[in-house]
């Protein structure tokens, strides 16, 4: 099997799965790789009755893992509390207003729903060859329980300033662009890393790195492996931004890029082979 015909997901797995705004607990039944979509996933929602299965897309699927189970939790909560911040303020109105507002809250909630469904169909392609590459990365640390080898060289910090030195351009409102892109994307790797990127497995290595660096920002430690995983966080990140269309076209556009930019220089970027993990380290992770 070549890497660009490798699923990130299998038969009977269970996952959580994006569902509206929320994540849901769900089982694959089905997969198929659709020549023009990449992977699709017909997925049973744990709780739900059958009629609710339905084939999604890859970038709507998530491992179960603590990282993502905590993005689940976050999600539940503001969502929540949106909710209870609507119930107040309608609770101040007059009852002739309350039904005026109930109105519009269940017209805004349907709009804001279908808005939502539409941000879901934000897509950020990633080259088959990069795709493959995850998949290689989830096994060598899941299942071979190996370690990328830290701090990296190039580490994000570096691989970014070198894709802007290598796509210089005398448009000065592009080049801006570029920079609020690259800007933005290190401080997204930097809070997402702790939270959404890593395996359970590297938990203890990235706990040992904060505290051999804790004045170093974990884009001037981490490399390119970890971040290709946040361009598959990043449709459900951008959803909740207050981006109108045209600037996400734009940071689409910049990403791709980028990704194109890693898809050219995969050989110096990745590492060749991971390292093993000694015995007390594997014992630890597996403890805890």
């Amino acid at each position: 099997m070549t890497k660009t015909s490798k699923t990130l997901f299998t038969e009977n797995e269970k996952v959580l799965c994006f569902h509206g705004p929320l994540i849901y607990e769900a089982k694959v039944l089905q997969s198929d790789n659709v020549a023009a979509k990449g992977f699709q996933y017909f997925i049973h929602y744990k709780g739900w009755k059958q009629t609710w299965d339905e084939w999604v897309p890859e970038s709507r699927v998530l491992k179960w893992t603590d990282a993502n189970l905590e993005k689940q939790k976050t999600l539940r909560d503001l969502h929540s509390k949106k909710k209870a911040e609507k119930i107040a303020t309608s609770g101040e109105r007059s009852t002739e207003q309350k039904s005026t507002t109930r109105k519009r809250s269940r017209d805004t909630a349907e709009d804001t729903e279908e808005e939502y469904m539409k941000r879901m169909e934000i897509k950020i392609v990633i080259p088959d060859v990069l795709k493959g590459q995850l998949v290689d990365d989830w096994e060598n640390v899941t299942k071979n329980q190996q370690l990328v080898t830290l701090p990296r060289k190039p580490n994000v910090t570096q691989l970014l300033h070198q894709f802007k030195k290598e796509n210089t351009t005398k448009d000065k409102k592009e080049e801006q662009q570029v920079e609020e892109v690259i800007a933005g994307l290190k401080l997204y790797f930097n809070k997402a890393l702790g939270s959404m990127l890593l395996y359970k497995f590297e938990r203890h290595q990235y706990a040992d790195i904060r505290k051999r660096y804790p004045k170093k920002e974990m884009s001037d430690i981490y490399g390119a492996e970890h971040l290709l995983r946040i361009f598959v966080q990043l449709p459900s990140l951008i959803t909740y931004t207050n981006m109108d269309s045209h600037s996400i076209q734009i940071l689409k556009a910049h990403l791709g890029q980028i990704l194109d930019y890693m898809l050219k220089h995969q050989k110096t970027l990745f590492m060749n082979e991971y390292i093993n993990a000694d015995p007390g380290y594997v014992s630890l992770a597996k403890n805890n």
